[in-house]
């Protein structure tokens, strides 16, 4: 399924619309602009920088925890890491650059390459994908615990935080539950139905795996951590001195206000949900969304730089990514054999 419309016209009104809806949400929660360009007169562009090396170093946590949970799903030979994470980058690279959440498509496609053909692979990645999304779960749950307990929130912040904690809470159960159910045979008229539910369990598969499952909550943890260091360390590069609860409210809204990607990188409401909650420390708006507009630079940057090296170490190029190759149809609806809990586990390990 194509994002991108293919008419030219349709591509313009469509820019059209996304320029409208950015103009009219910064002129409605918009800054003084003058004021913003002055935040950046004293900012400590060291700190900046080790800022970006956090967010790398937090990007390789969360491949990491996706390679957990690809272990699980697929048959040998597994993907190397290297792989693993090109693909992952090349994920980010899209959804910095391309409307929608294509990126978990990308990351997908791209992996497909280096796994060997089988049944149902290509849906257990987009089931690995689900998982690894779901794991952010527990260090979002964490993080709204911390935030909830310390931090000074805005009554429309506590509901949105309350609202998709709740709706996180809801998927992983559902997740799990689907992991865990044994398939029955189903008439031919919901054969489509089964074939999604057989995939979505090959890529479930890690929920069925406590060690594997808690290595991946870890190096999602670890990769929020380091996020959370990054949001600290870029607050004390405009001076801002609000204590680390602050930085983790920051964190967590900014993580909600990209769940739903109505435009290509939230640009405006990001800033808006990252300027709001500081107001609440004595914070300027116009330093707080300065603060924002880095935020976003350094997390994209990141995505893309690593991206575009990923993309060249795959061969590809960035059109490549608006063209998702479709699923093999050839590829069996037949249930995937039972793995003995031992082998499954033997293949938890991350290897190089």
């Amino acid at each position: 399924m194509r994002l991108v419309p293919r008419s030219l016209w349709a591509r313009v009104a469509l820019l059209l619309l996304f320029v409208l809806a950015v103009f009219v949400l910064l002129e409605w929660r918009g800054p003084e602009w003058n004021l913003v360009r002055h935040a950046f007169d004293l900012v400590n562009w060291a700190w900046i920088a080790c800022a970006l090396v956090l967010n790398l170093a937090s990007v390789l946590m969360r491949s990491l925890a996706w390679r957990l949970t690809i272990d699980q799903a697929l048959d040998p030979p597994l993907p190397r890491f290297d792989r693993v994470f090109s693909a992952f980058s090349i994920g980010l690279l899209a959804n910095a650059v391309l409307p929608g959440r294509i990126g978990e498509l990308a990351r997908v496609a791209v992996l497909r390459r280096h796994v060997g053909r089988g049944r149902g692979a290509t849906g257990a990645l987009v089931g690995t994908v689900f998982a690894h999304r779901l794991f952010d779960l527990f260090p979002a749950l964490l993080l709204v615990g911390y935030v909830l307990a310390t931090a000074k929130i805005p009554s429309w912040a506590a509901t949105s935080i309350l609202l998709v904690s709740a709706i996180g809470i809801f998927l992983f159960a559902l997740a799990v539950v689907i992991a865990q159910a044994r398939q029955k045979p189903v008439p031919d008229a919901t054969r489509t139905v089964r074939r999604l539910l057989v995939m979505a369990q090959q890529g479930l598969a890690v929920l069925r795996s406590p060690l594997p499952a808690l290595g991946a909550i870890v190096f999602q943890c670890a990769g929020w951590l380091l996020q959370l260091a990054a949001v600290y360390v870029a607050m004390r590069a405009f001076g801002i001195h609000a204590p680390l609860p602050a930085a983790a409210l920051v964190l967590l809204l900014m993580n909600v206000a990209t769940i739903f990607p109505l435009w290509p990188g939230n640009i405006g409401l990001l800033q808006a949900a990252v300027a709001l909650p500081l107001v609440q420390y004595g914070v300027a708006y116009s330093t707080g969304f300065a603060l924002g507009l880095v935020l976003q630079v350094i997390e994209m940057s990141v995505g893309i730089g690593v991206g575009l090296v990923a993309l060249a170490r795959e061969g590809l190029s960035l059109a490549t990514l608006r063209e998702l190759p479709p699923e093999e149809a050839e590829e069996s609806i037949e249930e995937p054999e039972e793995r003995p809990p031992v082998e499954r586990r033997a293949r938890a390990g991350v290897s190089g």
